[in-house]
């Protein structure tokens, strides 16, 4: 039985019209843009900023690995901020917060006043990560939520790119002016971003959760393959917000529950979730953390420092190099979203990490043998570094890199989503924190090709965990998507056991899985 109807409920539907959809992704996303430049920024800046303000290599690695701990106070703030005003509201927040920390980078004089200007900048991306792939999952049709949500990662390599390319535009520039207008020209495109996003609509969830039916029927209308299927998107979020059907109107009063809101949310997700809900919980944030943990913050922010290793000294062959890795980057990340609703999840992401694994091992066997041969080149190891190199970042950006914000933005039901998702974002920055800050520090006492094997190490523990534990997701609503978790009846999922229409492929999924 399970075998016959199983297709019904993973094959996606057919494409239709989703231009709109398409458009509001792209303006939500963009904020991933602030992230990423600042990573490729840091990169080739760090050089720089070493020599002018004279800096240990322990300053230097605190200061590039800073923000992903100060990222942490955006996300969390984010997910009551994008409950409290919405998801629209809260991307523009994100973007004048990260204006003022790229404008205090940018006239930084010393050390302290740069590690403040990071901090403001942080709590800016801690927004951006965790409302932009919300609000893309949130707006998207189930046939193409793979191909918007992936644009976060999307724009992520975009700006690791610009970031690149900015260090070698202004590499020229006197030392002292040099770094500063590369980090300070990053509030640019924030205000692109802020005065474009007041033109965008709200999350339709966001608007049920309010009680504005009105409002999110135009959105879902626009951003659905058909009438038929925004009358049922419409239908599911009523039920997973706890509106009774039969309940219509413009406005309507949003049942209240006995508890806070807040408190609700903190007892579903953390403190007494069902089996399914942990099970949900532990693979969002395993995939976050798995992400980082393979080494992919080392080889973008340390990319200079490890080509170094491979024998390229010169400042422009070194940050001519990097963008060649970020070129890379951005172009595997395209091919990605054009996979991802067609191929799937699991697929791509277990032959992303495959991929990877060797990546390091290549990679940490040339800087091994050029480590050992310090006063000859070997070209050919020098080869097979930088060749492993660019095959590492292809194959994180083609599965692993945007697959990370799909699944975690996709799997959360909607009660708990915010939260959820601002915990995967948590979990995401403090590893890629504590990989950027002790990068150096692990090469100095392990050899930069026994920082890599371990991460190879870590890789393949990351492709046994997404082999164990993550279903496809692919073609599901967003409020069927916990049946795939192991939900069994009504009791297994509180928020979504409205969802009448679902009941027998949660009787398929449970038989399947």
């Amino acid at each position: 039985m399970a075998s016959a109807a199983l297709p019904e409920a993973v094959e996606p539907k057919k494409k239709g019209n989703v231009r709109f959809a398409f458009a509001c992704a792209i303006l939500a996303s963009m904020t991933s843009i602030l992230l990423g430049y600042d990573i490729g920024v840091m990169s080739g800046a760090s050089l720089y900023i070493k020599k002018d303000l004279n800096i240990s290599d322990v300053k230097l690695e605190v200061l590039m690995g800073i923000l992903n701990v100060y990222s942490l106070i955006g996300s969390f703030a984010a997910g009551r901020t994008s409950d409290w005003i919405g998801r629209r509201y809260t991307i523009v927040f994100a973007a004048v917060i990260f204006f003022a920390g790229a404008f205090l980078m940018g006239f930084a004089v010393n050390y302290w006043m740069l590690m403040f200007g990071r901090f403001v900048a942080g709590i800016g991306v801690g927004y951006a990560l965790m409302i932009a792939p919300v609000y893309t999952a949130e707006v998207s049709p189930a046939s193409a939520r793979g191909f918007l949500t992936s644009f976060p990662e999307v724009f992520i390599n975009f700006g690791i790119l610009l970031g690149y390319v900015s260090n070698y535009a202004f590499s020229r520039l006197p030392l002292r002016l040099g770094w500063r207008v590369m980090l300070g020209i990053g509030a640019a495109p924030s205000v692109v971003l802020a005065l474009m996003v007041l033109g965008m609509p709200e999350s339709p969830r966001w608007l049920v959760m309010k009680g504005r039916l009105a409002d999110a029927k135009v959105v879902l209308g626009k951003t659905s393959d058909t009438p038929e299927e925004a009358a049922e998107r419409l239908a599911d979020i009523k039920a997973a917000a706890g509106i009774p059907a039969e309940l219509d109107g413009d406005v309507v009063t949003v049942p209240k529950t006995e508890n806070s809101e807040e408190a609700r949310v903190w007892k579903e997700l953390i403190l007494s979730p069902t089996p399914a809900m942990r099970r949900i919980l532990l693979s969002g944030l395993g995939i976050h953390f798995f992400q980082q943990a393979s080494g992919i913050d080392a080889v973008v922010l340390y990319s200079p420092r490890v080509f170094k290793s491979a024998g390229i000294t010169s400042d422009n062959k070194l940050l001519g190099t990097t963008c060649a890795v970020g070129v890379t980057k951005t172009l595997f990340i395209l091919v990605a979203t054009f996979l991802l609703d067609k191929v799937g999840r699991r697929p791509l992401l277990l032959s992303s990490v495959g991929g990877m694994i060797f990546s390091l091992v290549g990679l940490a066997m040339g800087l091994t043998v050029i480590g050992h041969n310090p006063d000859a080149k070997v070209p050919w190891a020098i080869g097979v570094a930088i060749a492993s190199t660019m095959a590492y970042v292809a194959f994180f950006s083609i599965g692993l890199g945007p697959i990370t914000w799909v699944y975690s933005s996709e799997i959360f039901p909607l009660q708990v989503r915010a939260l959820g998702c601002a915990l995967g974002v948590a979990t995401n920055r403090v590893t890629s924190g504590v990989i950027s800050m002790t990068f150096i520090s692990l090469s100095n006492a392990i050899t930069i090709g026994g920082a890599f094997f371990l991460y190879a190490g870590i890789a393949v523990l990351a492709w046994v965990f997404f082999f164990t534990f993550l279903p496809e997701t692919r073609g599901r609503t967003l409020e069927a998507m916990s049946q795939l978790f192991g939900a069994t009846d009504e009791d297994d999922l509180k928020p979504q056991d409205g969802a009448t229409k679902d009941k027998k492929q949660l009787e398929m999924a449970g038989a399947a899985n």
